[in-house]
């Protein structure tokens, strides 16, 4: 297939790349750096040192021979976005001077500003999110709609879309009895910053685009990612994920395993009760690609609740300080003030069985797998800069 992956220079993005690319398929990658750049002006660059996406998809074609397209651009600009699609864009990378391509077959859409804490700093950074967010997402549909109608669109969207509401959570829809008759709706969502607002106007921007205009759509709700390794970034050390450890752009279990390397105390908001579905970031990778092998249907928007397990916040730290412990580690956990407006104790019971009976096969949250993620990090233990860690974000 021709896959074309909007979004790509971050945590996710670079990952589904080369997974895409080494199973042969024809990969085209854009970004513009908004992460890389937010990163620096806030003084939170990652772990590691990641190349830029020409240097990336340079290494890669010498390691591999095979090759990623890359465009460096601004999705917002909706000239940018439909030059994706009507073969005028111009690559960046490789330098063969070869430009135009094949129409993409899928079309994966990271490309977002993708913090919750981030959208929240201020009204500047909330403004920035909201446009964006949504006006890549209205250039992408108008653009699939008149110039590739049969691309179908896989769109990350976020568990944080629901809330917790004090019902089971159903895979993106509801079936709903009222005086006495029936119907299905998308599941009543109950977003927690500006950040998820965005997320739930994208999947109504997705739905609007479908239900009028027919379009193919799969929306993959997923919850916090964590992990490091895939069966590429082994291949070199500049393949390994855009991997921020603070605050404002690091997941939960990926901060807490920096924290415990670095001796600093795992801070676990309010009374930590606070329940979410994680996953694997080798199983974010297999998920999308499902989605993208076994595509929805044209006038369709097809949900999945893209998470395998469950956890509080506290037992993620008990993990975390437990097998840190174990590998000589001083952890130590400390509940902090709550800088968030949320639940700390809640039911919380999704479903997600879907992308499971498409084939998913989870890579669980054991003690091995944590320590190899606390052994990877002790390696990198001189790059940890423990200032940058939490930087008291609040709403």
């Amino acid at each position: 297939m021709e896959i074309l992956i909007l979004g790509s220079d971050g945590y996710l993005g670079w990952p589904t790349a080369m997974r895409f690319s080494a199973q042969g398929h024809g990969v085209t990658v854009v970004d513009n750096y908004l992460r890389r750049r937010a990163s620096v002006e806030l003084d939170v660059e990652p772990l590691f040192t990641v190349p830029n996406l020409v240097e990336r998809a340079r290494r890669w074609q010498e390691k591999t021979g095979k090759e990623i397209r890359v465009v460096i651009g601004d999705l917002t600009d909706s000239g940018l976005m439909r030059s994706l699609f009507d073969g005028t864009a111009r690559a960046t990378f490789p330098f063969s001077g070869k430009q135009g391509w094949t129409l993409p077959d899928v079309v994966i859409h990271y490309a977002e500003q993708p913090s919750a804490p981030y959208s929240m700093m201020d009204h500047k950074a909330s403004c920035f999110t909201i446009y964006n967010n949504l006006m890549v997402t209205s250039n992408l549909v108008f653009a699939v709609r008149d110039l590739s109608p049969r691309t179908h669109i896989v769109k990350l969207g976020t568990m944080g879309e629901y809330g917790t509401p004090n019902i089971d959570i159903e895979e993106g829809w509801l079936e709903v009895e009222h005086k006495g008759r029936k119907d299905k709706f998308l599941f009543p969502r109950h977003a927690g910053s500006i950040y998820h607002t965005t997320k739930v106007m994208d999947t109504d921007l997705m739905w609007f685009a479908v239900r009028m205009w027919g379009l193919a759509v799969t929306d993959l709700m997923q919850g916090p990612v964590y992990g490091l390794e895939t069966d590429e970034t082994v291949l070199d050390e500049g393949f390994m994920p855009f991997f921020n450890y603070d605050e404002i752009f690091g997941t939960v279990v990926n901060r807490f395993v920096v924290q415990a390397v670095a001796g600093y105390p795992l801070t676990v908001y309010g009374k930590g009760g606070q329940t979410r579905g994680y996953l694997n970031l080798r199983d974010t990778l297999a998920c999308v690609d499902l989605a993208a092998c076994k595509p929805a249907k044209a006038g369709e928007l097809r949900i999945f609740n893209q998470i395998t397990e469950t956890f509080t916040v506290n037992q993620l730290a008990e993990k975390v300080a437990g097998v840190g412990r174990g590998l000589g580690l001083n952890v130590e956990v400390k509940s902090i003030e709550n800088p968030r407006k949320e639940k700390e104790e809640h039911y919380y019971n999704p479903t997600y069985t879907g992308l499971k009976e498409m084939g998913l096969k989870p890579h669980y949250l054991t003690d091995d797998m944590m320590a190899g993620m606390l052994e990877t990090v002790i390696r990198h233990k001189d790059n940890i800069h423990p200032h940058k860690i939490f930087r008291g974000v609040k709403w």
